[in-house]
């Protein structure tokens, strides 16, 4: 087993070493990447939905990161319940130097121990503990860091949340929940599991062309207004929630870098007449997101994969799709008389690429996909945090970091119409009204870590 790590140890220092330095551009549009390219939507297991990253709100000396995987779980997809893939290596990267490549990565592994073949009972009775011999299915998890070029494991054996199937078979889930919260060295703190996904939009209208219902009236296709639906309340997803003191992140520049990752095995092939999967070769990046929806509308369907496939340093290559975005085309071709700032954007570079000067841009910055934190500017108590952060005044709302609350969707869609202060001809209504009408999660969010509200319950989705 410790061999195992080594190797892994190892590996992670080649991955990590392997990534070169050079300029990219690259800049979110309005929503998040559930399903976001051909290849990945495939492969929902390894699908990155969301990163977050933002100072902690009742412990200011930390920051939370969070990653989550797995779109649209529906809370009763037995016999096999969703669960983090054994064969998926999954990271969370943190710039402190304002370049394209990570200074610090969090690896995790997961691992998979089914005690009962001889049954298609996820539990076989009441699970009341995490190591309740009626939970048949365990996850567990180990973690390594790799802190510039030097890798260590951190923990191992932890474990992962189970679901929350319903009142017979998880009559505690809070307790079962909160029991997953672990403490790590250096005062850090780690979930891993099933949690509500935290983001909210209404699908359904943005991908029906762009028909955001409380603006029905205005669109080319005229409907009748209607107040927005969340397409993503009910779901679940799977989540990777780190705590982590400012001290062990900064370095001389209070601003850090986050995204997360998602790597498979180069070679895929089964044996013994297909009853075994055997995973081999290099570690392939196959998913990647820093700020929300740039693979999603931004990045056109023939790069798609590329754009999973590819690093920070390379944004570069992508940098003619997002100067002139798409979505920005399409509001004022299906919203008449609307009118939006011409291209190049070099506002949106400034809010979404390399962040915005004297607040949350690197001193060093090399402009690419990912969520830029100021790490100095205290939180705002989740109580008085407003939806639309920057724009509603706050200096710790999107998109300096990402906290759960904050409406990206509304935020995104204004910036790309030019309804904000950094194009002060264009923004007035509609163009900084503009709003899919979902403007907040279907449940409440914790006051303490990991943030995330609970998974939703199968016995009553």
């Amino acid at each position: 087993m410790r061999t195992r790590r080594k190797l892994l140890s190892r590996a992670l220092v080649v991955l990590v070493a392997g990534a070169s330095v050079a300029l990219g551009g690259l800049v979110g549009a309005n929503a998040s990447s559930h399903r976001e390219a051909p290849l990945i939507s495939q492969d929902p297991v390894a699908d990155n939905t969301d990163t977050y990253a933002f100072v902690s709100p009742d412990r200011p000396d930390t920051v939370t990161l969070i990653a989550n995987w797995i779109p649209f779980e529906s809370p009763q997809g037995g016999p096999n319940f969703y669960r983090f893939g054994d064969d998926v290596l999954y990271a969370i990267n943190v710039s402190t130097t304002g370049r394209a490549v990570p200074d610090i990565t969090y690896y995790f592994r997961f691992h998979t121990t089914v005690k009962s073949g001889n049954t298609f009972l996820y539990n076989t009775g009441p699970v009341t503990s995490l190591n309740d011999p009626h939970l048949n299915i365990v996850q567990t998890y180990s973690i390594t860091e790799v802190r510039n070029g030097v890798a260590r494991e951190i923990a191992d054996d932890l474990p992962v949340a189970p679901a929350n199937i319903g009142p017979r078979s998880t009559p505690n889930y809070s307790a079962l929940f909160h029991s997953a919260v672990r403490e790590l060295p250096n005062e850090m703190k780690v979930f891993a599991g099933p949690v509500d996904d935290p983001f909210f939009v209404d699908l359904g209208s943005v991908f029906d062309l762009l028909g955001l219902r409380p603006l029905n009236g205005a669109h080319k296709i005229p409907l009748p207004a209607a107040k927005g639906r969340d397409g993503l309340a009910g779901f679940n997803v799977h989540t990777i929630a780190l705590q982590v003191p400012k001290s062990l992140l900064v370095k001389n520049d209070p601003v850090i870098s986050v995204w997360s990752t998602t790597y498979r095995r180069r070679t895929r092939f089964f044996t013994n007449g297909g009853a075994n999967l055997v995973n081999s070769g290099d570690w392939v990046q196959i998913s990647r997101l820093g700020m929300p929806l740039v693979n999603e509308v931004v990045i056109p369907l023939g790069e798609k994969d590329k754009f999973n496939a590819s690093k920070p340093a390379d944004d570069a290559q992508f940098l003619a799709h997002v100067q002139n975005p798409e979505p920005a085309q399409l509001i004022p071709a299906l919203y008449p008389g609307v009118t939006v700032p011409p291209a190049p954007r070099n506002d949106l570079v400034s809010i979404f690429l390399t962040g915005i000067p004297g607040l949350n841009q690197p001193a060093n910055v090399a402009p690419s996909e990912m969520i830029r934190l100021n790490t100095s500017v205290p939180p705002t108590p989740w109580a008085q945090q407003d939806r639309l952060g920057l724009l509603a005044g706050q200096n710790d709302g999107f998109p300096n970091g990402r906290r759960l609350g904050d409406d990206v969707v509304d935020i995104e869609l204004r910036a790309l119409a030019g309804g904000t202060p950094f194009t002060p001809a264009f923004n007035k209504s509609p163009n900084n009204a503009l709003t899919d009408g979902v403007d907040h999660n279907d449940v409440p969010f914790q006051a303490h870590f990991p943030y995330l509200a609970q998974p939703h319950q199968g016995y009553e989705h």
